[in-house]
């Protein structure tokens, strides 16, 4: 079981594609990783050897932020948009999108479940 920064790889995949499965580690990354420890992407992750796996880990925690590092030093940026109150972080503060996208229709994934807002009642009409 081949286990880099605190997460398991899947054994069936491909050394490229199990590395993606590490948060901050994209395609680029992966194929760059594999290219300077010189391991064939197209090696399973079963087949890695220990001495690989100890290269990969190595190497990824010398040149990359990853993991909780990452994730924390991401939520640390959103923290201080909002704290300095840029448009950005109001943004934020009130879930919904950030970048420019729609909100009229088509942003659900960013605002969650639709909540119904009932209509103004007509006045009764006198006669």
């Amino acid at each position: 079981m081949a286990r880099i920064a605190g997460v398991d790889l899947p054994k069936t995949k491909k050394v490229l594609f199990g590395l993606q499965y590490i948060y901050g580690i994209g395609g680029f990354t992966a194929a760059t990783i594999l290219e300077k420890t010189k391991i064939s992407p197209d090696k399973k992750v079963a087949d890695l050897t220990d001495e690989e796996i100890a290269e990969i880990r190595s190497l990824i925690t010398a040149e990359y932020k990853v993991e909780g590092a990452l994730r924390s030093e991401v939520q640390q940026n959103i923290k201080r948009l909002m704290d300095i109150g840029s448009y950005r972080g109001i943004r934020h503060r009130k879930s919904l999108p950030v970048r420019g996208q729609r909100t009229r229709t088509n942003a659900r994934t960013r605002k969650g479940k639709r909540r119904t807002v009932a209509g103004k009642k007509k006045a009764p009409s006198k006669k």
